[in-house]
């Protein structure tokens, strides 16, 4: 029986990994959440229904939690992290303070025979500074050099944060010789994933019958990655001693769209006629992101299957009967 843990694991890609790993045989799965971002709705109560799945509610920042989680597990799926523009801009002092703390708890307990192998979340977000010293190719391979240039600036808490993460991860697996991977995510989208992202934003406001339908940033280039294709990546990863110490993008490099045709896409599912009212994105100064998948796809052999419409159906079919809750009183 395969013991897995997954940190953050009632959010939005730890709910993901653990629903695609019990689609198999042979596992045992605890996820760790403190239930703060992530949530026990009825999808995590289905999971959890399964026996051979538990939920530990705790604080990743304390020791306490992780002896409670015991030791000895196969595979371990550090996702938890503080995120958000909102969070970002207005505490980025404790998005530094959780997102480094975490992860140092997190290897502190690998160290000392918490789990065998060890992937880390990182971030599209670790490229964003490069561009302001350096000419960032895009599509982005994981080779080029990271950087921070702004530290006054809020939003580099959370690149920041992933930066330190990667080499906490990096220097801490090879001085205590287990395995590890550090994926990079790009843009992934999907069932569950809040609603302050720009794919459910836009469709809640087009849901509403907003004309014309506010879009920022109209001009600005991403590559949208969803989450199943996300989580075969990751566990092509996990599973495979090949990826051992290596940094690996994950997304999806086919369809790279402006956010003015992300837009359309969904007003013509809704079947609606609205205009767009183009506005400046207020904190995104990144105009273009796309990650060089060469690596990736190469040692894991296997690609992204999902097309962007394909998953914008599947996506928004979901929000559709999950509207946001209204707001307490």
């Amino acid at each position: 029986m395969k013991k897995v843990l997954i940190t953050g694991g009632a959010g939005f890609v730890g709910l993901h990994v653990a629903r695609a790993l019990l689609a198999g045989p042979d596992v045992e799965i605890l996820l760790v959440d403190n239930l703060r971002r992530g949530r026990r709705d009825d999808e995590v109560q289905a999971l959890l229904a399964d026996r051979r799945c538990r939920l530990l509610e705790g604080d990743l920042c304390e020791v306490s939690t992780f002896e409670a989680a015991g030791k000895g597990f196969d595979e371990v799926y550090h996702l938890a992290a503080v995120i958000g523009v909102r969070n970002v801009m207005e505490r980025p002092q404790d998005v530094i303070r959780v997102n480094a703390l975490s992860t140092l708890r997190v290897l502190d307990w690998m160290a000392a025979g918490g789990g065998r192998k060890l992937l880390f979340s990182s971030t599209s977000e670790a490229y964003a500074w490069t561009q302001h010293v350096l000419p960032l190719p895009v599509p982005t391979p994981e080779a080029v050099p990271l950087a921070l240039t702004d530290l006054a600036n809020p939003r580099s808490s959370y690149a920041g944060s992933k930066i330190f993460g990667e080499l906490a991860v990096t220097q801490y697996g090879r001085a205590h010789a287990f395995p590890f991977v550090i994926v990079r995510l790009h843009n992934v989208y999907g069932a569950r994933m809040g609603y302050e992202h720009v794919i459910p934003e836009l469709h809640e406001r087009v849901r509403q019958g907003q004309t014309p339908l506010v879009v920022y940033a109209t001009d600005h280039r991403r590559a949208f990655c969803h989450v199943d294709d996300a989580i075969a990546l990751m566990q092509a990863a996990m599973a495979n001693p090949a990826a051992d110490g290596q940094t690996l993008n994950i997304g999806n490099d086919q369809e790279e769209v402006t956010i003015g045709d992300l837009a359309q896409r969904i007003l013509r599912r809704a079947g609606s006629s609205a205009s767009l009212e183009a506005r400046p994105a207020p904190h995104d100064p990144i105009k273009r992101r796309c990650p060089d998948m060469r690596r990736t796809c190469n040692l894991l052999n296997i690609r992204p299957r999902v097309t962007l419409d394909m998953g914008l159906d599947r996506t928004l079919s979901w929000y559709d009967t999950h509207p946001r809750p209204p707001l307490a009183r």
